[in-house]
Order: structure tokens, then C-alpha cells, then sequence
């Protein structure tokens, strides 16, 4: 299954110590596990938004489990909002209007 994933927000820096210590220990880490995610096929495209504290991307994963075990695993998981929405192939939307045409031409 393909899941299109957001997220978005996160707390701010109160201080440049505090701003060094976050980008170290969780954002840096956060991009390491996205490009590793990207390397493994796992995301199939995405980015960050110019200018925000924002980014999208697809993800493949064969259940909703293992997407969320797979965005856990994501150090800034528990700081920023999430929002992820499940995708359906345009192939399998062909099919389902292909049916729904069948049936309403027997009408």
C-alpha cells in the first residue's frame, strides 16, 4: 500500500544552545532515517516544503502496522503533527468506474 504522509510543526529553539542540541540529537538523525528510509524504497518521493517546518512524502508499506512502526522509528515522531491518508492506485480507481459505468448502463 502507498501512503501519502505530512508532518508538520514541532517546538521551536528558545536558545542557540537549545537550537544545537535538537538539531543534533533529533532533526539530523530524523533526515538520517528519511534518506535511509528513501535508500530501502520505503519513501518513494518527498521533500520539505521552502521556507517551512513541513515535509511530505509517499511511503509504500504493506499494512498500516508496519507504517507506524516505520514512522516511530523516525527520532522527531514524537514532536511533530502527523497526518497520513492511505492512496489508492489509479489503476484500482479505473477498475472501480469501469464497474460502476457496467452497472449503470444495465440500469
Amino acid at each position: 500500500m502507498k501512503y501519502f504522509v505530512s508532518a508538520s510543526g514541532g517546538p521551536g529553539f528558545a536558545s542557540p544552545e537549545e537550537a544545537l542540541k535538537i538539531l543534533e540529537k533529533i532533526v539530523l538523525p530524523s533526515f538520517e532515517t528519511l534518506m535511509k528510509l528513501e535508500g530501502e524504497k520505503k519513501i518513494l518521493g518527498g521533500g520539505l516544503a521552502v521556507g517551512e517546518r513541513a515535509f511530505v512524502f509517499i511511503m509504500e508499506a504493506s499494512s498500516n502496522e508496519e507504517l507506524d512502526e516505520l514512522l516511530r522509528k523516525i527520532p522527531m515522531w514524537g514532536s511533530l503533527d502527523w497526518e497520513v491518508t492511505p492512496l489508492v492506485s489509479f489503476g484500482s480507481r479505473a477498475a472501480m468506474e469501469r464497474k460502476a459505468v457496467k452497472e449503470l448502463k444495465k440500469a
